[in-house]
């Protein structure tokens, strides 16, 4: 069972990756000026997107079973309230070294995994539901989360001059 896991784990992490790479790129190439522009009028601010994303992809730590979230200060500003709640928002190079170090720290818990944990339940689900609903699984979460990553990676290009 474990052989035959790994293919669509592989294809699954290939893509979390490519995203994360990708944002990461587009993170660089964005002056902090360009960061605090909205990616449309009335739209989220490139600033708001960075902290939002950083913000969930430190709550896969405990969800994923990988321990406490690193940044929990980030959940009220980036995922509780919206962008222009007032709320203050860390600098920009702080949540830019927070994006990186919640990246990086996701990274090196993926990489000692083996395929089968994969399908293991995430920490959100009771063993009652997961042995009704399989797929509520660490993959599926992963998933997910790649996907998130891709729809606001492609507001965050029309930061872009």
């Amino acid at each position: 069972m474990e052989q035959q896991n790994e293919l669509p784990i592989k294809i699954v992490l290939d893509t979390w990756y490519g995203n994360v790479s990708r944002a990461d790129a587009l993170f660089n190439t964005l002056t902090d000026e360009q960061l605090q522009g909205e990616v449309s009028p009335g739209r989220n601010t490139g600033t708001y997107l960075l902290g939002h994303l950083t913000a969930v992809h430190d709550r896969m730590l405990p969800l994923l079973g990988f321990g406490a979230q690193k940044y929990p200060q980030l959940d009220e500003v980036f995922i509780t309230s919206p962008d222009k709640s007032g709320k203050t928002m860390p600098p920009i190079a702080d949540l830019r070294a927070y994006w990186k170090d919640t990246n990086e720290t996701l990274a090196t818990h993926f990489k000692a995994m083996q395929p089968g944990e994969w399908l293991n339940k995430h920490t959100s689900v009771s063993e009652e539901d997961f042995a009704k609903e399989p797929h509520r699984n660490r993959l599926n979460v992963l998933i997910s989360r790649a996907n998130h990553l891709s729809g606001h990676y492609g507001q965050l290009l029309f930061l872009k001059k």
